[in-house]
């Protein structure tokens, strides 16, 4: 999978790629991720990326001509992409549904924004999307576009070590993820549940499933609606609801 990121601060962006799964798989060239810096793409001697708001207000605006001239430029040496993102808080939220989406892409462009955003005009002619990570704001776009990348990225084949990882993450089914627990067997007192000491593989599944099923129905009831259970599970919900000590 390939991603382009586009910023006026590379070597931020460059940081986060350093390590963990994604910077792993970029050295390992499962996923191609280029850093391009924003002000390449400017023809004045100054190499200017922003300019005062028409109209006045405060702080500044990325200017449309260097973000265009990127674009093209990706479109000219790394192919035509298939999506240009801006993260934005004005863009529906980013959701695991939303990553699984975007991981059946081959290629995407990440437009990171600065100061009081971007003009107009590159939301309404270049990108093809927003995403919002969250109802805040942030400096920039750099650590949303990294986040996007971690989420989309960790989806791709070969990026993760153990696909089963991915596989039962939190909301990959709907459902939050289980407890997890590693050694030693007791810790200041906290003992971890017996069960998992057994060896019996079906009834630690069977603990798992019941275990992501309660938390989720006590942290996040709303994803239940939508979640993909199996006859287990949704047994397992019922006596939760019906019998709460179960």
């Amino acid at each position: 999978m390939k991603f382009d990121i586009v910023t006026i601060f590379p070597e931020m962006v460059e940081a986060g790629l350093a390590g963990g799964v994604v910077g792993r798989a970029r050295a390992r060239g499962v996923l191609d991720v280029a850093v391009h810096d924003l002000r390449t793409f400017t023809t004045d001697r100054h190499r200017t990326v922003d300019d005062v708001p028409f109209g006045g207000g405060p702080g500044m605006v990325l200017k449309p001509e260097p973000l265009f001239e990127a674009v093209d430029w990706v479109r000219a040496h790394r192919g035509a992409p298939d999506a240009v993102l801006l993260p934005s808080p004005q863009g529906p939220r980013l959701t695991h549904r939303e990553a699984v989406r975007l991981s059946g892409l081959e290629h995407i462009v990440v437009l990171c924004g600065r100061y009081e955003g971007v003009d107009e005009r590159v939301r309404e002619a270049l990108a093809t999307e927003e995403l919002s990570i969250g109802d805040y704001v942030l400096s920039g776009g750099e650590l949303p576009a990294l986040v996007i990348l971690d989420v989309v990225g960790r989806l791709t084949a070969g990026v993760v070590g153990d696909a089963r990882s991915v596989e039962e993450d939190s909301f990959a089914r709907g459902v939050l993820d289980y407890p997890h627990y590693t050694r030693p067997a007791d810790f200041r007192g906290m003992r971890i549940p017996e069960v998992l000491l057994s060896g019996h593989h079906a009834e630690i599944e069977r603990w798992r499933k019941r275990e992501a099923l309660r938390r989720t129905s006590a942290r996040r009831p709303d994803l239940l609606a939508t979640a993909t259970l199996d006859e287990e599970e949704r047994a397992i919900l019922e006596a939760l609801e019906t019998r709460p000590g179960t």
